[in-house]
């Protein structure tokens, strides 16, 4: 290997300096050019002498990979920079190619600096979105109306109807979410009681507890809470399988066979979902009022016969029927997002991935929003 003295050469003409450039610039000598490089420029910037003109003689060069050709550009930006004038001397035709790429690739000195954002820019911003937010609307519109019109066909011909696939999902949207679901629903149960008997232990009215994680369980916890776990299961897992099967072009694949998607896949997992989520409503109901009964037996000193009593005079059918109504309409909204989202996959892994993320968030959306209006709705029937 060459010396550090031989990488770069210099000879004065009048104002005018030519800086000859030999050996192997290469990423194996960077560090070594690199050194030499500073000693000829001031730290402030300025090129050693401030000779006006320097000419970069390439003449010499044994042989540049993209690191050399990187430190030459720098050398060129730098001596720019204190003013000098630079030019590039008998450029080898093997090497221009490649130092011309690292010359369009190299960054300006001075970043440019980020547009200014003005009223109209954040306009047109809440425009667009607005726009974007009405087309999605349309789309998913127009897929709902597909999807009626197919239950329909079902019902009138249930030899349509996909049994093995139906039963298929329900197991795996119902059945193997009764742990999750069960354990959570406990665990709210745990709290509301724990939370309820702490508050009302001020006011000597402890008692009504029973009545708090009752009413509450029933009516919002149970069906809200199970909802958004099944909506971060099962909607992603509609999303993600469908989403799969449209970059493998297999939804292609049953159309070019004469066969509806919609009716292949979506509607089992539609039907799947209406059938399984009530059930995990019950299920999550009895698992939340199990975990309340623990608390008020634990913290109001009550026998668990007195807690069944008194929930039985807490509770009516109607209160367990506010629930039980939801769930289905839950049901439909998350099954109806997640394969929604599923058919708008395009052809790549990263278009799956960000689908099943916004099925998540759209479905975990809608399912609050509907909650909130049939509390209103309910609150202003008197039920």
């Amino acid at each position: 290997m060459a010396s550090a003295a031989d990488w770069i050469s210099t000879t004065q003409e009048g104002a005018e300096t030519i800086w000859s450039l030999q050996g192997d610039w290469t990423i194996h000598n960077a560090q070594v050019i690199d050194r030499q490089l500073q000693g000829r420029i001031k730290p402030s910037g300025k090129v050693a002498g401030q000779p006006r003109k320097i000419d970069l003689d390439l003449e010499n060069l044994s042989s540049l990979d993209s690191a050399g050709a990187w430190l030459l550009t720098r050398l060129a930006r730098d001596c720019r920079a204190a003013g000098a004038e630079v030019g590039l001397l008998h450029i080898q035709p093997r090497m221009q190619d490649l130092l011309q790429r690292v010359i369009d690739a190299a960054p300006d000195n001075k970043a440019p600096e980020p547009p200014r954002r003005n009223l109209g820019d954040w306009v047109a911003q809440i425009g667009k979105a607005v726009i974007d937010v009405w087309t999605l609307s349309l789309d998913l519109l127009a897929f709902f109306g597909a999807l009626v019109e197919v239950t329909v066909r079902a019902i009138v011909r249930p030899r349509h109807l996909r049994m093995n696939s139906i039963v298929s999902h329900i197991e795996q949207t119902g059945l193997n979410a009764m742990p999750i679901v069960g354990l959570i629903s406990f665990l709210v149960g745990v709290v509301l009681a724990y939370q309820g008997a702490d508050q009302l232990a001020r006011f000597g009215a402890q008692i009504f507890t029973v009545n708090m994680v009752g009413i509450s369980v029933l009516r919002e916890m149970g069906i809200l809470l199970t909802a958004i776990v099944v909506a971060g299961r099962s909607g992603s897992a509609f999303t993600a399988q469908i989403g799969t099967m449209k970059v493998n072009e297999e939804v292609d694949a049953l159309e070019t066979m004469g066969l509806n998607p919609i009716e292949v896949l979506v509607l089992p997992r539609v039907l799947a979902l209406v059938i399984s989520l009530p059930l995990l409503t019950f299920f999550a109901d009895i698992m939340g009022l199990l975990g309340g009964g623990l608390m008020c037996v634990l913290l109001v000193d009550m026998s668990f016969q007195q807690y069944l009593m008194l929930l039985r005079q807490a509770i009516t059918v109607s209160q367990f029927g506010v629930g039980m109504i939801k769930a289905p309409v839950f049901a439909i909204l998350i099954s109806l997002i997640g394969c929604f989202e599923g058919m708008r996959v395009t052809g790549s892994a990263e278009s799956v991935g960000k689908l099943t993320t916004k099925s998540v968030v759209e479905g975990i959306f809608l399912v609050i929003v509907f909650d909130a209006f049939f509390s209103i709705l309910f609150s202003m029937l008197g039920v």
